[in-house]
């Protein structure tokens, strides 16, 4: 059982364990990072950050690099068309001074991708492999990538990408078992994850349909994959990577959270969001992530109607606990 949770090494660098945190778009901030640190995540990723964004000084951007307090491996994912690109950011994105540095090649967001960003890349392997290289020649940080299996079910083009973004120097592949045109429908096709493993040699992480630590341990079982990244299943789960774990290393899966567990959690994230971003802002941003950790238990639609009102600590406090105590009439 337990060499199936293990180190990953990339190039230089040692993960302590192989259960990864997923780049999330308006989630994995510094609260939600802190969150899945807490509750077990070997590895965290900002946000996918655009490279050009960076490149002009943005200062959203570049808050979203931050990272925070006991958070001693960070990777950054950028989202860039062309190599200029990188060129042009690298200096500012080297400040915050990541771990690693992945690029996107997975997104299938149509304004990501209308761009020649994200999932896009997969159509051209050398401009992939040019700008992995670019990269490489301007630090010694790792390089990474995020892909998917290909454009659409006609154009499966993983193996190709992955040999490429290999020879220019990348020292981890992730892949979503999905085509670009899948997005997050259907299932995801776990046995091109196996075919990518015995292509290559450096370490695979695998992503899609891992929303129960049962998934992660079949996908790694199936698979021979080096690790997981957890994406949507970790929203408002951050308790996923320690019952994954105790699941890979006993063969025993530890209980459920209990809702004041959840909570508590979601409390802890908010905290953190706010001594990052202040607490207007912050409490905007958590009223769609608070809904996530309570979405499969009794009272869930009292708490969505009630929670898109709560503008400060206080009022989530409040609205937690009167979750808790059951009060609300749903």
């Amino acid at each position: 059982m337990g060499d199936l949770y293990h180190p990953i090494q990339i190039d230089h660098i040692t993960i302590p364990g192989n259960l990864f945190l997923a780049p999330l778009a308006g989630y994995t901030d510094r609260g939600m990072r802190k969150v899945a640190l807490l509750h077990g995540a070997n590895y965290t990723y900002t946000e996918m950050i655009s490279a050009e964004a960076v490149a002009r000084g943005n200062g959203k951007t570049e808050d979203m690099m931050t990272r925070t307090e006991g958070e001693d491996l960070l990777g950054i994912q950028l989202f860039l068309s062309e190599p200029d690109q990188g060129t042009r950011s690298i200096e500012k994105v080297l400040e915050y001074n990541p771990t690693t540095i992945d690029i996107n090649c997975g997104c299938p967001v149509p304004k990501v991708v209308k761009n020649g960003c994200g999932s896009a890349l997969m159509s051209d392997p050398k401009k992939l492999a040019s700008i992995v290289s670019t990269l490489k020649n301007h630090t010694s940080i790792p390089i990474t990538v995020k892909i998917r299996l290909g454009l659409d079910t006609s154009s499966i083009n993983y193996l190709d990408i992955a040999k490429t973004v290999e020879d220019a120097g990348a020292g981890l592949i992730t892949m979503h078992g999905r085509t670009k045109k899948e997005g997050y429908s259907g299932t995801a096709h776990w046995e091109h994850l196996a075919t990518l493993k015995k292509n290559v040699s450096i370490p695979v992480i695998g992503s899609g349909d891992l929303f129960t630590p049962e998934a992660g341990y079949k996908m790694l079982q199936e698979t021979g994959i080096d690790g997981l990244l957890f994406a949507r299943g970790a929203m408002g789960n951050p308790f996923i990577f320690e019952r994954t774990r105790a699941l890979l290393q006993t063969g025993s899966l530890p209980p459920e959270p209990s809702a004041q567990d959840r909570l508590e959690a979601a409390i802890t994230q908010l905290k953190e969001a706010i001594a990052a971003k202040g607490e207007h802002r912050a409490c905007l941003e958590m009223r769609k992530q608070s809904c996530t950790y309570i979405r499969d238990l009794p009272g869930a639609r009292w708490f969505r109607r009630t929670i898109i009102h709560a503008s400060t600590l206080a009022e989530y406090e409040s609205i937690f606990a009167e979750f808790l105590e059951g009060k609300q009439d749903d």
